[in-house]
């Protein structure tokens, strides 16, 4: 008997899979509302905002100097090379940003890039999900991911993690066609690792090729010539696309390929290395609890039912393919020095389609309880949000409010905007009906918790956003910056992050020079980015204080803008 299964069809193969479906008659209405729930979730806080730190903020200035130079080739951050950024994420962010502004904001066009990834990420989940165990696993996949924590927010970020995130959905489905068309599965595979290459970097590329290659030790159905053709075919376009960057690098400048392969550390995402930080095994274990939920607990229900040889039993190719990816890319994550919760992001498509294949299996009193969880968790929390946003309204916020939220200032008022008020009622009316009480399922369970989870982000992103915003923008740090700056010289720079140039240079022109660099000592004025002060600004000998501040209610975070002279 083979080790490996072939997915199992959801219906027998020769009927029509809507003459065993009870909900035929209304199946093109479900469709559209699951499209359209999707749709929410997509666009959804992609609009209306400034770039916040900090990757949002360094993709988006990288792609916007990449219009206004014309040069696609090279990222600059502040006018200086940068090119530790991928720069897949940034051409797309360029090119929508180039079509789409104006009319739309430079920030809101760029971040269309970020829909269209997000997109490409429901359609990859769920093409994988289908061609892994069968078409009645094509949504389910695709509502987890929706209502992933980890993806909560961040997801809409420019950020290269979405686009790494896109490309490990790509390689899920690529390997899972290569076992009945190898040809096709190769080039999407290559295609995937080509574009997570140009994503992340090395990282990005062992992370699509390093499960792909490690797959024939799992059992037979990887072990023959036509799996070998997937991976050749793979490997090929994968080197053609991954290389096509650094070659035009060294064709405009052979020091242009060198700063890029010392900017592209192994270190920091290898341990044991000359200059890796110190591994946190512990961290990763904190917070794929909360990160991957709810796709966690279904997965762990899964190897409970699949573990004692049930359904197939962990042997299918449905279960194998997105186990050993999420494997890898949890054991790499464990092993980094100095990870970031957003770096957790390209786990959501692998766990998501093995937390699907169990889901019609679990118990009534198993998937009430998620249902009713989801339900009661987000429905208290739309009503703490409607209440907090009524009150801030009417009477400005409170000061138990503004400590809920970590917010050192009081008193904020939002104003009134009629699409936005519109948006966030509908999304709460629309939730309301979803979840009534109805014919439950298990699948009903998981659409209620991606309702539940678009809500949330819904209303934050409509009537929340400008709150939120004036929280996240760096433009009146930037504007004040500019406004204590000495006219016609240069501002030397220490401890200025790169999203903080990034976003200087956006809002206000600024441009700094290193301290380091030679150039500092003909500078006028020193821009210094602190933590909390709490006693106030430092004096620097030789200098005095041009102009002090931080973004608003942020105390861990303060700028200060020196002068030479007294």
């Amino acid at each position: 008997m083979p080790l490996f299964r072939a997915p199992r069809p959801a219906v027998p193969a020769t009927a029509d899979p809507d003459a065993v479906s009870p909900s035929a008659p209304y199946r093109a209405w479900k469709q559209f509302g699951l499209v359209l729930l999707c749709g929410a979730w997509v666009l959804l806080g992609l609009f209306g905002r400034d770039p916040w730190k900090t990757d949002d903020a360094v993709n988006f200035a990288v792609a916007w100097e990449m219009v206004q130079r014309q040069d696609f080739l090279i990222p600059h951050v502040a006018q200086e090379p940068a090119l530790s950024v991928a720069p897949l994420v940034p051409w797309l962010a360029a090119t929508t940003l180039s079509w789409l502004s104006p009319p739309l904001d430079a920030p809101d066009a760029g971040r269309v890039a970020v829909g269209v990834l997000l997109v490409l990420l429901l359609v990859f989940t769920g093409m994988a999900g289908r061609e892994l165990s069968g078409r009645s696993m094509r949504w389910v996949p695709i509502l987890i991911v929706v209502g992933t924590v980890g993806l909560f927010e961040r997801s809409h970020h420019l950020s290269e993690e979405i686009g790494l995130t896109v490309a490990v959905a790509l390689a899920l489905h690529g390997v899972a066609l290569g076992l009945r068309r190898p040809v096709a599965g190769g080039v999407v595979l290559g295609t995937a690792g080509g574009a997570a290459f140009l994503s992340a970097g090395f990282m990005g590329l062992a992370w699509i090729l390093v499960p792909a290659l490690i797959l024939p030790a799992f059992g037979p159905s990887w072990r023959h010539r036509a799996y070998a053709a997937t991976l050749g075919i793979g490997i090929v376009v994968t080197l053609a696309l991954a290389a096509a960057w650094p070659w035009a690098l060294h064709q405009r400048s052979p020091a242009l390929l060198d700063a890029w392969l010392a900017a592209e550390r192994l270190s920091a995402w290898l341990p044991f290395l000359p200059g890796s930080a110190a591994i946190e095994p512990g961290w990763l274990l904190k917070n794929v609890l909360w990160l991957a939920w709810p796709a966690l607990p279904l997965v762990l229900w899964m190897l409970w039912i699949r573990g004692r040889g049930f359904n197939g039993g962990l042997a299918e190719a449905g279960i194998v393919v997105p186990a050993v990816y999420a494997i890898v890319l949890l054991v790499s994550l464990a092993l980094m020095p100095d990870p970031r919760v957003i770096q957790t992001m390209p786990l959501a498509a692998p766990l998501a389609i093995l937390a699907a294949s169990e889901v019609d299996s679990l118990k009534r009193g198993q998937s009430a309880a998620l249902d009713w969880f989801g339900i009661l968790t987000f429905g208290l929390a739309a009503i703490v949000l409607w209440a907090s946003w009524i009150d801030a309204y009417l009477d400005g916020m409170s000061l138990r409010v503004a400590m809920l939220l970590r917010d050192s200032e009081t008193g904020y008022g939002p104003a009134f905007n009629l699409r936005a008020m519109i948006a966030a009622l509908a999304l709460t009316l629309l939730w309301i009906v979803l979840v009534r009480p109805a014919r439950r399922s298990n699948r009903r369970a998981v659409l209620n918790w991606a309702a539940g989870m678009t809500l949330i982000w819904g209303l934050i992103a409509t009537i929340w956003m400008p709150y939120v915003n004036t929280r996240r923008t760096y433009e009146p740090v930037a504007r004040g910056i500019a406004l204590a700056a000495p006219a016609g010289s240069c501002i030397e720079r220490r401890d200025v992050g790169a999203a903080q140039r990034a976003v200087f240079y956006y809002f206000s022109g600024i441009v700094t020079v290193p301290e380091a660099s030679p150039r500092a000592a003909e500078c006028a004025a020193l821009l210094v980015q602190y933590g909390r002060l709490a006693d106030g600004a430092p004096r620097l000998p030789g200098y005095s204080i041009a102009w002090q501040g931080g973004r608003r209610g942020d105390e861990h975070e303060r700028f200060v803008l020196y002068r030479k002279g007294p």
